[in-house]
């Protein structure tokens, strides 16, 4: 029985993986769970649900009403213990022991301070918070207790994962040991193309919320959703994938597969090309995430191999859409201005979000906030936070005109 301490619970890759243990009882007991304090009515039904002894809420403003709730919903258990407070995630996340597993499903930056704990706790991190790696990648593998201590959950990087255990790949923050040898000649990195994919500049001048915000394959929360119609997600993807395989950003290629069915491939040295397949369901790649480095069956369905399909895969546009050319840019510049890059994104989105900004300004923000800064190397969370910090200045006094 593997104890689970889960963050974001209630959102979109918390209440999947709460479905994968719901119908796994025998192999999962649910030790923590913390939401932001936006959804306190699921948190308190999660809790109930899961018998979960301990609950993080990021808003402490929100404790009277999760008590006044619980009262309402599960008296007369017992209302179970709160973290309460920014810090509340990481203090969760402490109570976790090596034999157990932490899946962060934070959204943004701010989950990276829960990452370092429960690296720190010696747990297994079941990683769906992208962002830790994108703005401190040097500080999560400085804060690993053994090799293999992070199993990826994002689809792409876990059929990466699942492709590499077929060859050599002793190399990143995923493998198993550290000795250097690899077959691994590229990674290719797939993406649905998002709502606008076919389309040019001048056809996006327009675009609306709504219009991001429907995605033709996922379903997500809206800053993905978003960031997938501008391909910044597989921006930050490529960085998360450079850091967790330690593949260097020219070895790993985006390709656009609208079927979102190869979730991405692995090119060996003999020239050999292995995929991962699977109808797009992120309770797969939840559930490896949970139980890595063995599968639970019927995690989800599989390709029906009986019917008639094709999969086609084309190259990025990057004129239309720059933000893996930014990637790639902020990699070869510093360390931190991967973090500058997403922090100035979240702020643009939640303004597009919001209507106070054009989609096209969204990528134009991030591109002038990344040219005036000047990066220096990682040397602590502080190093990271300040440097986000200002870019969310600039993007907001950018954003403004």
């Amino acid at each position: 029985m593997r104890r689970v301490f889960l963050l974001g619970s209630t959102g979109s890759i918390g209440t999947q993986a709460l479905d994968v243990i719901s119908r796994n009882p025998d192999r999962f007991t649910v030790e923590g769970i913390g939401g932001g304090g936006a959804n306190i009515a699921r948190l308190v039904r999660q809790a109930d649900t899961f018998a979960v002894p301990a609950v993080a809420i990021a808003d402490a403003a929100k404790e009277t009403d999760f008590r006044s709730m619980w009262d309402r919903i599960a008296a007369p258990k017992p209302c179970p213990q709160l973290f309460l407070g920014a810090e509340a995630p990481e203090r969760l996340c402490s109570c976790a022991r090596p034999e157990d597993v932490v899946l962060n499903g934070i959204t943004g930056s701010v989950g990276l301070a829960s990452t370092l704990a429960a690296l720190r706790s010696g747990a297994t991190l079941a990683l769906a918070n992208k962002e830790s790696l994108v703005a401190g990648g040097g500080l999560v593998g400085a804060a690993m207790r053994r090799p293999g201590q992070i199993v990826p959950v994002d689809s792409e990087h876990s059929a990466i994962a699942q492709a590499l255990r077929s060859g050599r790949h002793n190399r990143g923050l995923t493998a198993l040991c550290t000795d250097g040898t690899s077959e691994v000649k590229r990674i290719i990195l797939t993406a649905s193309g998002g709502p606008f994919r076919g389309r040019k500049r001048a056809d996006l001048v327009h675009v609306t919320p709504a219009e991001a915000l429907n995605h033709p394959t996922w379903k997500m929360g809206p800053t993905v959703t978003v960031n997938s119609s501008t391909l910044m997600n597989k921006a930050l993807e490529l960085i998360e994938a450079a850091y967790l395989f330690d593949v260097p950003a020219d070895r790993i290629l985006p390709v656009v597969h609208p079927q979102s069915v190869v979730h991405s491939m692995v090119e060996f040295t003999d020239g050999s090309t292995l995929a991962q397949a699977s109808p797009p369901d992120m309770r797969l790649p939840i559930a490896l995430g949970l139980s890595w480095p063995n599968r639970l069956a019927q995690a989800a369905r599989g390709c029906d191999w009986s019917r008639a399909g094709e999969w086609t895969f084309e190259p990025l546009d990057t004129e239309t859409f720059p933000a893996v050319a930014l990637a790639r840019s902020a990699l070869r510049h510093s360390p931190l201005h991967p973090a500058v890059m997403n922090a100035a994104n979240e702020v643009c989105v939640d303004l597009f979000l919001r209507g106070r900004i054009g989609y096209l300004q969204i990528m134009e923000t991030v591109e002038r906030v990344l040219e005036k800064f000047r990066g220096d190397t990682v040397t602590d969370l502080q190093t990271v936070l300040g440097s986000e910090a200002w870019a969310r200045r600039e993007a907001a006094k950018i954003a403004k005109g």
